[in-house]
């Protein structure tokens, strides 16, 4: 027997939307045979009995008797219709400004779900819905009162999002309208004088500095109230960081109004003007660049708003021409301003501490595929920064290609739904609408933990930029543009129905506004040589980073040695490695020695001793790509991980260590973001292959080897790229060296090819002890693949106890002769460890050879190698030798510095000749090339440079 009334509609209530459907179908299946339904549902019918929703008692409509099939029908449909209505009502919505889409849809139609106005008018309100608001008493009503919440001049697309509670969460706010909080008359009034403000100042612009670029704002006036709102948000929540990335499109407009850049500073940045050369006020400027600048709509800016209860630091990245490559760096500021580092262990994360916004072009957004490998992290572990804002800023067009032709999708940020991220579209022309939408956003945000995307629609009132005519590629939508009155106009209008401003009042603020920017104008100084002064690094950066002690005391070592090896009581540690480990007690012993990944593990433990937390991220960086690190063990009984960094007694700092999903570019982009934002850390990036990190080329290029001469921005991360010839083919050979050579100047970074775990050990403390001072920058390591366990290429303890990193390096077991030698052989890397064991398996005498190993490379070690030359009388020749084509490889670079250090002397070239690709892939070829180039560079026969044959 069913249950009384009350308990069985409190049971029901938990049903609504398709579920709701599902139920009365089965129930009808249930009626005719109760042994046709799934036995859980047999058991819900048995002892609730029929849905709540299809009893008739007091009903109003029904007051005896059964339902018809027809009633039951109807009501199925009536509800089908509703979730279509919340579903799809995004198709219906008046979210386009101008160029909306022209195709219709039926999703939204009453007919395709068999039902009309009249069927809709006779089911009870509260049977469809029973949270409807008193004032609906029909289905009909609760249709108009949806389709009002769904398709107006906000939208929703949440229904990919897996998580019930999420999605419960977006419909309680949106059918309630609880997120539609309403503005007082003052705050609407303000808000009309923003937009005056915006709308003026890029006018201003437009008549002062003719035909200049400027990636107007004009079309998404909105932006800066929707970022207004954030940061208000934010601020009222205490978060203390603000991290901001965006393209060009608006960031002008941003940089004045939302981060407080000096307007004569920006105007200052327009001193190609005819009529003026301009400098700004003094006191005015406040922002720091690097010494070679950038275009104006590239820079970021920092700002700090604060309140009674808090203060928040908004950070504006600085961003190159590459658009969406800016989206994982400021993730990467975002972590480190998350993470508490002064403990051993992992760094202790407050998602709280900091948010990161990011605002995309639209048909970037889709189009770049940086996107969709930085929306990848947002649920990583190592890489989770609590969710992003992401704002669309929709201009319908992309330079000058229609969206049409620029994606697959109806919309741009489909993309998203892939990562059930929620996306919220708003027509950039109601700026309410703008404002109640980021805040729902925000709201959500901030309560999962997620990704979520404001695509704020609305157009660009000129081309992509101000010299583009755009009305020879798009001319329907530029008449249509032409004629739509800008956003200040449109709610103005609104306001002044509303009796809130007057005609008058609205003149008035314009004017001001135009004054004030005359005033700061006509205020600024000429000066005819602004722009056109010397451009020069700092001096800091041409003083020497030799001077950095690195040694470390051997008893320190030991005990730290001990403590990597210890392990949880109980833990169980893959047999396997029992052997490794063992080795590694006796590596600081009288007559042994410590390999590559043994020197690496000191390296860290000491550096984490002196009080540097350390970030060491990668695609297989936990136990190395070759199997030399090991420093997170597993368990094999329960599976459970365990950090030997995390057991060190002496450790003052966090030790992070992250296996990296398979990208370049956007982990690339967060290490050098994180690096960034805490200098104090050093930051490792290891590439699976060095050959693969060309994949996150932009990231070099933009931002690691220039950042700094161009907006000031400074990086001390390290970068391990796997590099030498072992006969693995093209794909796995060369880390692509001549490009980071070809890159190096102003000593931007170092880039080192070490041949020792002593010289990798040294190289690693000095770029730790370099952080937070003047002369940092990032080291690039052309770090060793079959030498990791090479004899020749272990470490006596006394080589970790003694001395610092070497840039030019004796060659080890060749006795030096330089009163005989005639050749000096120069060379860098695992080459120069095959002709250290060709020499030693030789019986020759080589007397006649000096031997040195250019370790680092940049700077190149000018000095020590000119007092090397002349302490060699006789001296013939100069020889390079190197395992990669002529083409590539540093043989190029070097040979200028070179013919300036033995202009008289012959120089030459032994290895590869000109290659297109890297290398060969039968490794039976390469070895004999390789034999080759090795027995030719310790060959007393002169020859000629060696760029025949093989």
């Amino acid at each position: 027997m069913a249950q009384s009334a009350e308990p069985r509609e409190k049971f029901w209530k938990n049903f609504y939307g398709p579920n709701m459907g599902y139920v009365e179908e089965q129930y009808e299946l249930y009626k005719e045979d109760p042994n046709a339904v799934d036995p859980s549902l047999k058991a819900v019918f048995d002892e609730h009995g029929a849905p709540k929703w299809l009893d008739h008692i007091d009903s109003g409509q029904h007051t005896g008797g059964e339902f018809s099939t027809d009633d039951v029908r109807k009501i199925t449909a009536a509800m089908k219709y509703l979730d279509a209505i919340r579903r799809y009502g995004h198709l219906e919505a008046d979210i386009y400004a101008v160029g909306g889409w022209d195709e219709k849809t039926n999703l939204l139609d009453a007919e395709t779900y068999n039902i009309n106005n009249d069927d809709l008018r006779a089911i009870p309100a509260s049977w469809l819905w029973d949270k409807a608001p008193a004032n609906l008493e029909t289905g009909y009503d609760v249709v108009e009162f949806l389709r009002k919440k769904y398709t107006g001049k906000i939208s929703f697309e949440f229904d990919h999002v897996n998580s019930d509670e999420e999605r419960k969460w977006f419909l309680d706010r949106i059918d309630s309208g609880n997120f539609e909080f309403e503005l007082s008359d003052t705050e609407k009034k303000q808000l009309l004088e923003r937009l005056i403000h915006i709308e003026g100042f890029e006018q201003f612009l437009q008549k002062t500095f003719v035909g200049q670029k400027r990636f107007s704002i004009e079309g998404l006036e909105s932006m800066v109230p929707v970022l207004d709102q954030i940061v208000k948000s934010a601020n009222a929540d205490k978060i203390e960081n603000i991290m901001m990335g965006m393209a060009h499109r608006g960031r002008l407009s941003v940089l004045a109004h939302v981060l407080g850049k000096p307007v004569d500073k920006i105007f200052s940045e327009f001193h190609h003007a005819p009529n003026k050369e301009l400098i700004p006020s003094e006191g005015s400027m406040g922002i720091n660049y690097g010494w070679t600048g950038d275009v104006k709509y590239h820079f970021g800016a920092t700002r700090v708003v604060e309140n009674d209860q808090a203060s928040t630091r908004i950070k504006l990245a600085n961003n190159p021409s590459h658009l969406e490559f800016v989206n994982p760096v400021v993730a990467g500021f975002t972590r480190a301003a998350q993470d508490v580092r002064t403990e051993k262990g992992y760094p202790k994360q407050d998602l709280d501490k900091a948010i990161s916004v990011l605002i995309h072009g639209d048909a970037a957004f889709i189009g770049e595929g940086i996107v969709p490998e930085s929306m990848n992290l947002s649920g990583l572990e190592g890489y989770r920064v609590g969710g992003t804002l992401h704002i669309i800023a929709n201009n319908l067009v992309g330079f000058t290609t229609d969206r049409k032709e620029s994606r697959s999708t109806r919309y741009t940020s489909d993309l998203a739904k892939g990562y059930e991220i929620p996306i919220i579209r708003v027509n950039a022309d109601d700026p309410i609408a703008c404002v109640r939408a980021i805040q729902l956003a925000y709201e959500y945000s901030h309560e999962f933990k997620k990704d979520v995307v404001l695509d704020l629609v609305g157009y660009r009132r000129y081309g992509h930029n101000e010299m583009d005519e755009p009305r020879a590629t798009q001319p329907q939508l530029y008449k249509e543009i032409d004629n739509h009155p800008t956003v200040t106009e449109i709610f103005t209008n609104v306001l002044k129905e509303q009796n809130i401003v007057t005609e008058d009042e609205v003149k008035e603020m314009k004017a001001k506004v135009q004054k004030e920017l005359q005033d700061i104008y006509s205020a600024m100084k000429e000066d005819t040589l602004v722009g056109i002064s010397e451009v020069k690094m700092p001096d800091y950066l041409a003083n020497s980073i030799d001077h950095y002690e690195t040694a470390v005391p051997l008893e320190d070592l030991k005990k730290l040695n001990e403590d990597l090896l210890k392990r949880p009581e109980g833990f169980n540690t893959f047999k396997r490695l029992d052997r490794v480990f063992k080795r590694r007690k006796n590596i600081l012993a009288e007559g042994h020695k410590a390999e590559w990944g043994e020197g690496e593990a000191l390296a860290y433990a000491s550096i984490l001793k002196d009080g540097t937390p350390i970030r060491l991220t990668g695609q297989d960086s936990e136990r190395g790509t070759f199997a030399h690190r090991h420093l997170v063990l597993y368990d094999t009984e329960t599976g459970e991980k365990y950090c030997p960094m995390h057991g060190l007694e002496d450790a003052n700092a966090s030790f992070a260590i992250h296996n990296s999903p398979l990208s370049e570019t956007a982990v690339l982009g967060f290490e050098y973001g994180y690096s960034v934002q805490s200098p104090e850390t050093l930051v490792i990036w290891e590439a699976q292959f060095g050959d693969f990190a060309n994949v996150a080329q932009v990231i070099f290029d933009q931002f690691i080897s220039s950042a700094r001469a161009k907006w000031g921005d400074k990086s001390n991360m390290v970068m391990l790229l796997p590099h030498g010839y072992e006969g693995q083919g093209p794909e796995h050979s060369s880390a692509r060296l001549e490009r980071f050579l070809q890159m190096a100047g102003e000593n931007n970074w170092i880039i080192a090819n070490v041949t020792s775990s002593a010289q990798f050990f040294h190289l690693l403390r000095r770029q730790a002890k370099m952080h937070g001072r003047e002369e940092a920058r990032p080291l690039v390591v052309m770090s060793p693949k079959s030498l990791l366990r090479n004899e020749r290429v272990a470490s006596e303890a006394k080589e970790f106890t003694e001395g610092k990193f070497e840039p030019l390096r004796d060659q080890p077991n060749l006795r030096v002769s330089k009163k005989n030698a005639k050749r000096l052989l120069l060379g860098s890397g695992k080459v120069m460890v095959d002709i250290e064991e060709a020499i030693a398996n030789s019986e020759e005498n080589f007397d006649w050879l000096r031997a040195l190993r250019v370790e680092q490379l940049y700077p190149f070690p000018m000095e020590q190698l000119k007092k090397e030359i002349a302490q060699l009388p006789n001296l013939e020749e100069v020889v390079w030798v190197q395992e990669e084509p002529k083409n590539m490889g540093s043989w190029r670079f070097v040979l200028e510095y070179l013919r300036e250090l033995v202009d008289d002397k012959k120089i030459r070239y032994v290895g590869r000749p000109e290659r297109a690709a890297t290398s060969v892939g039968e490794p039976n070829i390469h070895k004999i090339i390789q034999n080759k180039v090795v027995t030719e560079a310790i060959n007393p026969a002169k020859g000629g440079n060696s760029s025949e044959g093989n």
